[in-house]
């Protein structure tokens, strides 16, 4: 029964992380359209989508980490400690308990994804809005696809990717 806790608890902790960050770069990247657009602008607005949707959303996502995290979801329903349970979002993101290669990958990855924030946090719009339309199409097919592992992980009986426990 707890072990369901902490499942639940970890797919509702990640979706409205990944949530959150779709409706408030969404709101900014919509923002983009109030603006006067040069061919160049709509040319970099479809690079931005079709680039972000390939390697975020699908080569990032949906080939990585959203496998990885149904997985940990799995291993977490049936191997449960009170670590476990309370940062369940966090243990499912592979920020603990996980092979120390993939734990410096990770880290790595967000402190890459933080700089990259505050980067782009400093451009001007159209173009701010022109890369978070981009990423909102990255992070929407993430967790679309996270949402596909986890249930297919939950009810089918071949699930055969691993939560790289150490």
């Amino acid at each position: 029964m707890l072990g369901y806790v902490a499942v639940v608890w970890g797919f509702i902790g990640i979706a409205f992380i990944f949530g959150n960050a779709i409706v408030r770069i969404g709101t900014i990247g919509l923002d983009t359209f109030a603006y006067s657009l040069s061919w160049y602008h709509w040319a970099a607005l479809v690079f931005s989508v079709l680039f972000m949707g390939f390697a975020e959303g699908y080569k990032g996502f949906q080939r990585a980490y959203s496998p990885r995290v149904a997985a940990r979801l799995l291993y977490l329903r049936d191997n449960v400690t009170p670590l476990r349970l309370v940062l369940a979002p966090l243990f499912c993101m592979g920020f603990f308990h996980i092979r120390r290669k993939r734990m410096i990958i990770t880290y790595c990855l967000l402190l890459g994804i933080i700089t990259l924030i505050q980067l782009v946090h400093m451009l001007q719009q159209p173009w701010r809005g022109i890369i978070d339309f981009g990423v909102v199409v990255g992070l929407s097919w993430g967790t679309a696809s996270i949402l596909l592992f986890v249930l297919k992980a939950f009810f089918t009986d071949k699930f055969e990717h691993s939560p790289e426990m150490p």
